[in-house]
């Protein structure tokens, strides 16, 4: 049997040729204003160059029910239409019984009412005169869309009826559903909601809760219209601060296939953040459902500059404004987007805020370099570490600040070409940033400084959900005698007050020189070795007892197989140097310490924080200096390395066995899951 139409007198111009035998509703015949014969034509050859259907509706004879069939009809000139059955072999069959009524021509946005002045109906199809005049029908208030293709999974109570979408409006869907024995109807409970998925090709793109509003009466078959509960979804905890809305002018608009439909839609944006946006609907044919997955939409600007992205319509609000009661306004949060089109958004949404802020601009190099001695940020004794590598460290920054890769932000705020702030992040471990570079020119202090570091953390805010940014966590450096990092992220830690939050962990810091070059002897009680995911586990047992922080997830220390990472390629990719090596250290077979080796371009981070040794004590007996610095020296003459920073936790340890510490270092990292708390204090500090 064909699909049944839940309303003949609107919908979509359908693309198949079925029969129509059974429905939840009649269609609605009552007309409205009048349309002449040759607009009728133009409706119909409108239909068939879309290679549409229309409906030819009869009356059985004996019962006074109705029997819908989609008929194709041929290209139209004057009163005469001929038109042609679809597939349904048994259809001569079944209007035996039946009486011609009326012609439903349907182009998807108005359904006329024909009645023929004659007709001419036998197998090989229909002849029809049509009249001078046809009426429009009253639409419903919510236009029915009809859909093919689409899977349908009812749930209910452990309970799973397959079958497929019929037709939808923005508050009903109507499925076709067969029970498949030992399964029958009776165990579907209308008083109880429902779950209801949909899918496409084996994708989900709709679920929802819903309640059934009625069903056929079939044994083995069952049409079946459901109501969604909610008109809004949480696709994501709630967030207290959120992102910031903006209406530009001109606005953009998105365009879609829609999922259930296949037909393209075309909206207004009325407002956009860096996460989502929301677009009004006019109320009688909104195809927006709140849950609806869109799988690939397009966002274009004024100057013809496009996005893309996966996106999900999370809310759908009637206006409350009297003189828009036909309007809806539909929220739309991003799903995924590749990382290098969302800086392309979020920049030009920070500049339409305010035009001194810029997201990974082209930035000349030359005024960088100046910026960072005239601020005081690159030192003399800075300097003086760097010098050496300066070629180096320029080839760096020109591919870092001129080709913009994704594994780079920066952040400027700048004034007629002049540098007055900057900070930068860098993606060093699979999910996780490192913040950097903050520095401002002493003129422009309090608000260039403050405004980058707002920036990033707007950046933050808008792009940790999504996939493609690999935003879960967020580090940096500082000492702690420095005063302002010292009251931001001292003091965020302290507010948050959760170290799985937010965790601050101390190191101190040395430069080391290598001091053998021979080969190991193994015969020593202590050694060397790949950890294992055993000695991880003693790792986190380790860091969750002397501080319960973050370093474990946020610094990639639960897993051997760095290096063949996506995140490592993506350097190598770049020419760039990334890897990182994790040995244990053990005496008499009793883990003692952990050494981390990363490696990076020199100077990626001014510090050189990027690419020196982190070592983490886990049981301080017996380990003495000079099988520490032994150790060491080691791994630099495995990776050829003369010298290398080196970074010691806990900091205590270092004057324990009589290293000298040039420096103590701060690890700070937030989890972003905390962004809520994090504002709170940023709200707090500058109210202060």
């Amino acid at each position: 049997m064909g699909r049944i139409p839940m309303d003949s007198c609107k919908g979509a111009v359908s693309n198949t040729q079925q029969t129509h035998t059974e429905g939840l509703s009649a269609p609605s015949t009552t007309p409205s204003r009048n349309f002449d014969l040759k607009q009728l034509i133009n409706k119909i050859n409108y239909i068939h160059f879309l290679d549409g259907t229309i409906t030819a509706c009869f009356r059985h004879k004996r019962y006074d029910t109705t029997l819908s069939a989609l008929i194709t009809p041929e290209p139209c000139t004057d009163q005469k239409l001929i038109c042609h059955w679809g597939e349904d072999t048994d259809l001569q069959r079944k209007l035996q019984a039946h009486q011609f009524q009326y012609l439903l021509v349907n182009d998807g946005q108005k359904a006329l009412l024909v009645e023929p002045t004659a007709f001419e109906i036998d197998e090989n199809g229909l002849v029809f005169s049509l009249p001078e005049t046809c009426k429009e029908l009253n639409s419903r208030k919510l236009q029915r869309h009809y859909s093919n293709g689409i899977t349908a999974q009812l749930i209910q109570n452990g309970s799973c009826f397959q079958g497929e979408l019929i037709e939808f409006s923005a508050t009903t869907l109507q499925i076709m559903v067969k029970s498949v024995p030992p399964q029958t109807f009776q165990w579907l409970n209308p008083e109880t909601p429902a779950a209801l998925v949909l899918s496409r090709e084996s994708e989900t793109i709709y679920s929802t809760e819903c309640t059934i509003l009625k069903q056929s009466c079939g044994q083995n078959m069952r049409h079946i219209m459901l109501s969604p509960t909610n008109d809004r979804i949480s696709k994501f905890k709630p967030k207290k601060h959120r992102s910031t809305r903006q209406r530009l002018t001109p606005a953009p608009n998105i365009h879609f296939r829609h999922p259930l439909t296949g037909k393209w839609i075309d909206l207004d944006v009325a407002d956009l953040s860096g996460s989502g946006l929301a677009v009004k609907e006019n109320l009688c044919d909104s195809v927006l459902l709140p849950g609806l997955i869109i799988p690939e939409l397009t966002l274009t600007f004024a100057n013809s500059d496009s996005l893309k992205c996966k996106a999900q319509v999370i809310y759908r609000i009637p206006s409350n404004n009297p003189e828009q009661q036909d309007i809806v306004k539909c929220g739309i949060a991003f799903l995924d987007m590749k990382i290098d089109e969302q800086s392309r958004l979020l920049a030009l949404l920070y500049q339409a805020g305010d035009k001194r802020l810029y997201l990974s601009n082209r930035v000349d190099l030359d005024s960088l370099w100046k910026f960072f001695f005239d601020s005081g940020f690159i030192y003399p004794e800075k300097y003086l570490h760097l010098k050496e590598s300066k070629e180096s460290f320029k080839k760096t920054y020109q591919l870092l600040y001129e080709k913009k890769p994704n594994i780079a932000k920066h952040f400027i705020y700048q004034d007629n070409g002049a540098i007055l702030a900057h900070i930068s992040m860098i993606r060093f471990y699979r999910n996780s940033w490192l913040i950097h570079h903050h520095a401002s020119r002493k003129a422009s202090t309090q608000k260039g400084g403050i405004a980058v570091l707002s920036q990033i953390s707007r950046y933050a805010n808008e792009a940790h959900r999504l996939y493609s940014a690999h935003l879960n966590f967020v580090f940096c450096y500082f000492r702690p005698n420095n005063r302002f990092p010292q009251r931001v992220f001292g003091g965020i830690a302290k507010h948050i007050n959760n170290p799985q939050g937010c965790s601050v962990d101390s190191f101190s810091y040395f430069h080391f020189k290598k001091s053998f070059n021979h080969k190991w002897n193994t015969t020593k009680p202590w050694s060397l070795t790949r950890s294992d995911s055993e000695d991880l586990q003693e790792l986190k047992r380790f860091i969750d007892h002397s501080s319960g922080g973050l370093m474990v997830p946020a610094l990639d220390l639960d897993s051997e197989n760095h290096n063949e990472s996506q995140l490592f390629k993506e350097y190598h990719m770049l020419n760039m140097k990334r890897e990182q090596h994790l040995f244990s250290l053990k005496i008499k077979d009793s883990l003692k310490a952990v050494v981390i080796l990363n490696t990076s371009e020199i100077f990626l981070n001014m510090s050189d924080l990027t690419n020196c040794f982190k070592v983490i004590i886990i049981d301080p007996n017996e380990l003495t200096k000079e099988i520490l610095l032994l150790m060491l020296s080691i791994l630099c003459e495995k990776f050829g390395l003369d010298e290398a920073p080196a970074l010691m936790y806990p900091s205590t340890f270092s004057e324990k066995i009589n290293i000298s510490s040039e420096k103590t270092y701060n690890l700070w990292i937030l989890n972003l899951q905390y962004l809520d708390d994090y504002f709170d204090f940023c709200t707090k500090m500058i109210r202060n």
